[in-house]
């Protein structure tokens, strides 16, 4: 692997993940790559159980590219957990990886591309599965191009989280993750948006996406409601969004959140698709 073309893959792992899940995340994002990434932190938030730390000993004894853990005493959550990530990788350039997703074998190869054409970060369509990656369901696409990212962020998640690459240093100026529920993606790529990055999105389905069968359920509730009005005032205080954009999204997200599972799952497949954050 040439210089120019190193990068740090970062996985944060803790207590809920599993060995099984984990080893299929890290072996699609490492060996079966066709750009594997320089080095892969993992970051593990918190204690976790036996198999899973005999698991991650051994990613580090077996690993064809070097592996450094990052331990934390105590479960953080997931910001915590991804700026302690951000602080240990020595590449300029970073790939962010859940531990349950499994990478297409050109997923970083292509973003590649395109961070090696200018742009700060780039993301991917990904596919649903539920427990078998081969079994696929659901294609998640998001915009491709800045302007209609941008006009897509004011409304939803413009980026599929799990399959973000973005150059550490775009993300270091605007202050890394900061604290958001289960938004903390999202806001990141509004900031983004908003500082100037240049941001591109990949609509082929780069990953596999693992969906439980409570996703839903976490999308919604009083508690994912409020975040999602603190995110929507965060966005008006910067002026990504206008007075009337506020309000529409106000009521319309904060009618979502509170409805049903059920009615939910139908009217994210069929009219969102991508937009939400906090599916896991």
């Amino acid at each position: 692997m040439s210089e120019d073309r190193e990068f740090s893959l970062l996985l944060p792992v803790y207590a809920g993940d599993t060995a099984e899940h984990v080893r299929l995340a890290f072996d699609s994002s490492v060996g079966g790559q066709a750009l594997p990434p320089a080095e892969v932190i993992i970051v593990q938030d918190g204690p976790v159980g036996d198999p899973l730390t005999a698991e991650l000993d051994r990613l580090v004894a077996e690993s064809p590219v070097p592996v450094e853990v990052v331990r934390l005493t105590r479960n953080v959550g997931l910001t915590g957990a991804l700026n302690a990530g951000l602080a240990a990788c020595r590449y300029p350039v970073i790939a962010r990886m859940d531990a349950d997703d499994v990478s297409v074998a050109d997923r970083f190869e292509r973003q590649w591309e395109l961070i090696a054409a200018g742009a700060d970060l780039v993301g991917t369509g990904m596919v649903e599965f539920e427990r078998d990656p081969d079994v696929l369901g659901a294609r998640r696409v998001p915009p491709v191009g800045s302007d209609r990212i941008r006009d897509h962020a004011r409304t939803h998640n413009p980026f599929n989280h799990p399959t973000m690459m973005y150059r550490r240093a775009a993300v270091e100026a605007i202050g890394g993750y900061e604290p958001f529920g289960k938004m903390e993606d999202y806001w990141l790529g509004i900031r983004m948006i908003a500082s100037g990055a240049r941001t591109e999105n990949i609509a082929d389905p780069l990953l596999k996406y693992r969906v439980g069968s409570g996703a839903f359920e976490r999308r919604g509730g009083l508690e994912e409601a409020r975040t999602e009005w603190r995110l929507q005032r965060a966005m008006l205080r910067i002026g990504f969004i206008t007075r009337g954009q506020y309000v529409r999204n106000v009521v319309v997200k904060g009618v979502y959140r509170l409805m049903p599972a059920g009615v939910k799952r139908v009217l994210f497949r069929r009219f969102i698709g991508g937009g939400l954050p906090g599916d896991k």
